[in-house]
């Protein structure tokens, strides 16, 4: 990625330690109250959380039932950190799981699918995939009156009729767009170079990344470097090479960046260390979406990587296992939708995940647990 501040005096090759300061002078003329009102959204965002704000009743948990769930890959930080809150839910609800990976491909998880329809569950988890791209497995669960839950499947949370889910538990795309661009907003005082990364291959991430640039564009000393097209399975091989011609060709210029995934700046990481360039200096980069644990390290290390937008994946999963009560027990879906927050080096106290209070005592007094 390209990076704004010169880089101090001294410092050896590959070196990283220390945050260099940022001074980008005073604020924007051309945005006073967009960055007002990034500032504001931000000091929401970071502020901790005290207290359970989901669902508080419900149905008694039904007994002895089975869910399997579909991962697009357990490589995946995101879809593994979900299928592991759903594990701890199973166990505290008395039910069986299984997890089957379709390995990140669309055979592989079309194969995933089917073998999990045929195993005649009481339910099944879309795990961070495209329903639209097992349409036919789909098909055949509902012909099966199979409920399905989604995470991540699909770009809204909740209920879903096409594709068919009784519930998709995801936070608000939208959100998580806007807050990470507000974070740029505020971190900048209105004024920032800033590159996006993104994977136009997922009709989920291209909507995303055009939420992000929309946000960006509302204050005018906030300039579009560059959009860069990265799809995540070639992040590792690709990534480098980029950052380092976005540094060729932006130098100072480019002070901020914003990635759909954080996978993206653990692939930087070694070209902006070739380039000489602090850990904890410019480019200033979010994540807009997952906090896996490598992306809480490299923020808490100050590590090329300042703050992102994070998934409670565990919460996630005993709120899935929530839905499929629900749907069991002939009852809507629950509604609630996460809020967004934003983890950084300040606020996460060397925490490699984010996990909200409250969500499992109130889940198992709901279940009668």
């Amino acid at each position: 990625m390209a990076m704004a501040a010169a880089v101090l005096a001294g410092c050896e090759r590959g070196a990283s330690s220390g945050a260099a300061p940022y001074a980008p002078g005073p604020a924007s003329s051309g945005c006073p109250a967009v960055l007002a009102g990034a500032r504001a959204a931000v000091a929401r965002a970071e502020r901790p959380r005290t207290a359970w704000d989901g669902p508080t009743t419900g149905p008694r948990a039904v007994a002895g039932r089975s869910i399997v769930y579909v991962a697009q890959t357990m490589t995946n930080p995101g879809v593994a950190g979900a299928a592991k809150g759903v594990r701890e839910a199973a166990k505290a609800i008395g039910w069986r799981l299984r997890v089957i990976d379709g390995q990140g491909t669309p055979a592989g998880i079309q194969a995933a699918f089917s073998q999990a329809i045929t195993l005649k569950p009481a339910g099944i988890v879309i795990g961070g995939f495209d329903p639209r791209l097992t349409s036919q497995q789909v098909a055949k669960a509902r012909a099966d009156r199979i409920p399905l839950v989604g995470w991540h499947a699909v770009d809204a949370p909740g209920p879903s009729r096409d594709p068919d889910l009784f519930s998709n538990v995801t936070t608000r795309v939208r959100d998580v767009a806007r807050i990470s661009a507000d974070w740029v907003i505020a971190h900048s005082r209105g004024r920032a170079g800033v590159v996006v990364f993104t994977d136009a291959s997922i009709p989920f991430a291209r909507h995303k990344s055009e939420l992000i640039k929309k946000q960006l564009a509302t204050c005018p000393g906030v300039r579009l470097l560059a959009e860069e097209n990265i799809p995540i399975p070639d992040t590792s091989s690709r990534t480098p090479q980029e950052v380092s011609s976005l540094l060729s060709r932006f130098r100072d210029r480019w002070t901020h960046s914003v990635a759909i995934n954080d996978v993206y700046f653990a692939d930087a990481a070694p070209a902006l260390r070739a380039a000489r360039k602090k850990g904890g200096g410019a480019p200033f980069n979010i994540g807009a979406g997952d906090g896996d644990p490598s992306a809480f390290q490299r923020i808490n290390s100050r590590q090329f990587q300042a703050a992102t937008v994070p998934e409670p994946f565990s919460q996630q999963g005993w709120q899935i296992l929530d839905e499929f009560n629900r749907a069991f027990s002939h009852r809507p879906a629950s509604g609630y939708v996460a809020p967004v927050h934003v983890s950084t080096a300040t606020n996460s106290h060397g925490a490699t995940t984010w996990d909200p209070p409250g969500y499992r005592a109130a889940y198992l007094r709901i279940w009668g647990r």
